[in-house]
Protein backbone atom coordinates (compact mmCIF):
# COMPACT_ATOMS: atom_id res chain seq x y z
CA UNK A 1 0.00 0.00 0.00
CA UNK A 2 2.87 2.38 0.26
CA UNK A 3 3.96 1.87 -3.27
CA UNK A 4 2.96 4.80 -5.61
CA UNK A 5 4.69 6.48 -8.27
CA UNK A 6 7.38 8.98 -8.47
CA UNK A 7 8.63 11.72 -10.67
CA UNK A 8 12.51 12.41 -10.20
CA UNK A 9 13.04 15.98 -12.60
CA UNK A 10 11.28 14.56 -15.95
CA UNK A 11 11.61 10.94 -15.34
CA UNK A 12 8.48 9.17 -13.97
CA UNK A 13 8.77 5.96 -11.80
CA UNK A 14 6.49 3.20 -11.69
CA UNK A 15 7.01 3.50 -8.16
CA UNK A 16 9.12 4.49 -5.14
CA UNK A 17 10.77 1.23 -4.87
CA UNK A 18 14.61 2.23 -5.36
CA UNK A 19 17.71 -0.08 -5.44
CA UNK A 20 20.28 1.34 -3.26
CA UNK A 21 23.73 1.80 -5.15
CA UNK A 22 26.32 -0.65 -3.10
CA UNK A 23 29.84 -1.00 -4.17
CA UNK A 24 30.79 -4.14 -4.84
CA UNK A 25 26.81 -5.42 -4.78
CA UNK A 26 25.27 -3.53 -7.93
CA UNK A 27 26.71 -4.60 -10.84
CA UNK A 28 24.98 -5.27 -14.05
CA UNK A 29 24.31 -9.20 -13.34
CA UNK A 30 22.81 -7.89 -9.73
CA UNK A 31 20.21 -5.38 -11.38
CA UNK A 32 19.12 -7.69 -13.78
CA UNK A 33 17.86 -9.90 -11.11
CA UNK A 34 16.31 -7.17 -8.88
CA UNK A 35 14.72 -6.26 -12.20
CA UNK A 36 12.46 -9.04 -11.86
CA UNK A 37 11.16 -7.54 -9.28
CA UNK A 38 10.22 -4.22 -10.76
CA UNK A 39 11.36 -1.82 -8.75
CA UNK A 40 10.68 1.63 -10.07
CA UNK A 41 14.32 2.58 -10.61
CA UNK A 42 17.71 0.73 -9.78
CA UNK A 43 21.24 2.45 -9.65
CA UNK A 44 24.77 0.91 -10.59
CA UNK A 45 27.82 0.86 -8.20
CA UNK A 46 29.28 4.36 -7.47
CA UNK A 47 31.59 5.43 -9.64
CA UNK A 48 34.99 7.35 -9.45
CA UNK A 49 34.61 10.72 -10.99
CA UNK A 50 38.44 10.93 -11.71
CA UNK A 51 38.69 7.44 -13.04
CA UNK A 52 35.78 8.39 -15.50
CA UNK A 53 38.22 11.62 -17.05
CA UNK A 54 41.27 9.35 -17.39
CA UNK A 55 39.18 6.57 -18.76
CA UNK A 56 40.06 4.15 -16.58
CA UNK A 57 39.03 0.30 -17.82
CA UNK A 58 37.67 -0.98 -14.77
CA UNK A 59 35.31 1.86 -14.58
CA UNK A 60 33.90 1.24 -17.82
CA UNK A 61 33.37 -1.86 -16.96
CA UNK A 62 31.34 -0.89 -13.75
CA UNK A 63 29.30 1.51 -16.14
CA UNK A 64 28.00 -0.97 -18.31
CA UNK A 65 24.08 -0.62 -19.07
CA UNK A 66 24.27 -2.81 -22.22
CA UNK A 67 20.98 -3.82 -23.39
CA UNK A 68 19.94 -3.03 -19.78
CA UNK A 69 16.06 -2.04 -19.36
CA UNK A 70 15.24 1.55 -18.49
CA UNK A 71 15.33 3.54 -16.02
CA UNK A 72 18.90 3.27 -14.42
CA UNK A 73 20.52 5.51 -12.42
CA UNK A 74 24.25 6.01 -12.52
CA UNK A 75 25.91 7.60 -8.86
CA UNK A 76 29.63 9.70 -9.53
CA UNK A 77 31.70 10.42 -6.02
CA UNK A 78 34.44 12.96 -6.18
CA UNK A 79 35.26 16.62 -4.45
CA UNK A 80 36.66 17.94 -7.48
CA UNK A 81 34.78 20.42 -9.36
CA UNK A 82 36.21 20.00 -13.05
CA UNK A 83 36.24 16.15 -13.05
CA UNK A 84 32.75 15.73 -11.43
CA UNK A 85 31.10 18.21 -14.19
CA UNK A 86 33.02 15.61 -17.10
CA UNK A 87 31.64 12.51 -15.23
CA UNK A 88 28.41 14.38 -14.85
CA UNK A 89 28.43 15.09 -18.71
CA UNK A 90 29.31 11.06 -19.80
CA UNK A 91 27.24 9.35 -17.58
CA UNK A 92 24.56 12.00 -19.02
CA UNK A 93 25.02 10.10 -22.03
CA UNK A 94 24.29 6.38 -20.57
CA UNK A 95 21.93 6.97 -17.71
CA UNK A 96 18.57 8.35 -16.67
CA UNK A 97 19.53 10.18 -13.08
CA UNK A 98 23.00 11.36 -12.46
CA UNK A 99 23.20 10.80 -8.22
CA UNK A 100 25.83 12.37 -6.34
CA UNK A 101 27.87 10.88 -2.99
CA UNK A 102 28.13 12.97 -0.70
CA UNK A 103 27.50 10.02 2.04
CA UNK A 104 29.87 7.66 1.67
CA UNK A 105 31.89 6.49 5.14
CA UNK A 106 34.36 4.25 3.96
CA UNK A 107 38.24 5.88 4.66
CA UNK A 108 39.87 5.44 1.67
CA UNK A 109 36.68 7.35 0.23
CA UNK A 110 36.86 10.08 3.18
CA UNK A 111 40.91 10.32 3.26
CA UNK A 112 40.67 11.93 -0.24
CA UNK A 113 37.89 14.36 0.33
CA UNK A 114 35.23 12.44 -1.17
CA UNK A 115 31.89 11.16 0.11
CA UNK A 116 30.90 12.09 3.52
CA UNK A 117 33.68 14.03 3.95
CA UNK A 118 32.02 16.99 1.83
CA UNK A 119 29.19 17.48 4.99
CA UNK A 120 32.12 19.45 6.37
CA UNK A 121 32.43 21.71 3.70
CA UNK A 122 29.24 22.94 2.35
CA UNK A 123 30.13 25.43 0.48
CA UNK A 124 32.43 23.28 -1.73
CA UNK A 125 29.82 20.72 -2.06
CA UNK A 126 27.82 23.73 -3.16
CA UNK A 127 29.75 24.09 -5.82
CA UNK A 128 30.29 20.92 -6.87
CA UNK A 129 26.56 20.16 -7.11
CA UNK A 130 26.40 23.43 -8.77
CA UNK A 131 28.78 21.63 -11.46
CA UNK A 132 27.49 18.81 -12.06
CA UNK A 133 23.97 19.94 -12.72
CA UNK A 134 25.37 22.55 -15.49
CA UNK A 135 27.18 19.54 -17.05
CA UNK A 136 24.33 17.00 -16.57
CA UNK A 137 21.60 16.82 -19.36
CA UNK A 138 19.75 14.43 -17.27
CA UNK A 139 18.17 14.80 -13.55
CA UNK A 140 20.89 15.19 -10.55
CA UNK A 141 19.68 13.13 -7.43
CA UNK A 142 22.22 13.94 -4.39
CA UNK A 143 22.55 10.70 -1.72
CA UNK A 144 23.83 12.23 2.14
CA UNK A 145 23.84 11.49 5.56
CA UNK A 146 22.81 13.67 8.43
CA UNK A 147 25.92 14.66 9.15
CA UNK A 148 29.63 13.96 9.68
CA UNK A 149 29.48 13.19 13.52
CA UNK A 150 27.01 14.13 16.13
CA UNK A 151 28.49 17.59 16.77
CA UNK A 152 27.89 18.24 12.63
CA UNK A 153 24.06 17.26 12.02
CA UNK A 154 23.81 18.83 8.50
CA UNK A 155 21.26 17.30 6.75
CA UNK A 156 18.55 20.16 7.08
CA UNK A 157 21.45 22.91 5.61
CA UNK A 158 22.66 20.54 2.80
CA UNK A 159 19.15 19.93 1.65
CA UNK A 160 18.05 23.17 1.45
CA UNK A 161 21.33 24.42 -0.31
CA UNK A 162 20.47 21.23 -2.91
CA UNK A 163 16.89 22.06 -3.82
CA UNK A 164 17.96 25.44 -4.14
CA UNK A 165 20.76 24.75 -6.82
CA UNK A 166 18.40 22.43 -8.80
CA UNK A 167 18.93 18.99 -7.31
CA UNK A 168 15.59 17.05 -8.06
CA UNK A 169 15.86 14.14 -5.16
CA UNK A 170 17.57 13.34 -1.99
CA UNK A 171 18.73 10.26 -0.68
CA UNK A 172 18.86 10.31 2.92
CA UNK A 173 20.75 7.97 5.32
CA UNK A 174 20.11 8.72 9.13
CA UNK A 175 23.21 8.57 10.31
CA UNK A 176 26.38 9.89 10.79
CA UNK A 177 29.33 9.12 9.25
CA UNK A 178 31.09 8.57 12.65
CA UNK A 179 28.33 5.96 12.68
CA UNK A 180 28.88 4.32 9.85
CA UNK A 181 26.24 1.39 9.58
CA UNK A 182 25.87 0.78 13.10
CA UNK A 183 22.93 1.98 15.83
CA UNK A 184 19.78 2.78 15.01
CA UNK A 185 18.68 4.91 11.90
CA UNK A 186 17.25 8.56 13.02
CA UNK A 187 14.04 8.92 11.87
CA UNK A 188 13.54 12.29 13.31
CA UNK A 189 16.13 13.51 11.12
CA UNK A 190 14.75 11.85 7.80
CA UNK A 191 11.46 13.64 9.40
CA UNK A 192 13.25 17.02 9.22
CA UNK A 193 14.83 16.48 6.11
CA UNK A 194 11.27 16.26 4.40
CA UNK A 195 9.33 18.64 6.01
CA UNK A 196 12.53 21.13 4.62
CA UNK A 197 12.01 20.53 1.11
CA UNK A 198 9.31 20.31 -1.90
CA UNK A 199 11.37 17.79 -3.84
CA UNK A 200 11.21 14.08 -3.03
CA UNK A 201 13.24 12.55 -0.51
CA UNK A 202 13.84 8.52 -0.53
CA UNK A 203 14.93 7.04 2.76
CA UNK A 204 17.89 4.91 2.77
CA UNK A 205 18.74 2.09 5.54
Amino acid sequence: MYLKKLKIGNIELKNNLILAPMAGVTDLPFRSICKEFQPGLVCTEMVSSKAIFYNDSKTQLLMNTQEEEKPISMQIFGSDEETMGYAAKYVSNIADIVDINMGCPAPKVVKNGDGSKLLLDINKAEKIIKSVIEKSSKPVTLKLRKGWDLNNIVAVEFVQMAEKVGVSSIAIHGRTRSEMYSGRVDLDIIKKVKESVKIPVIRKW
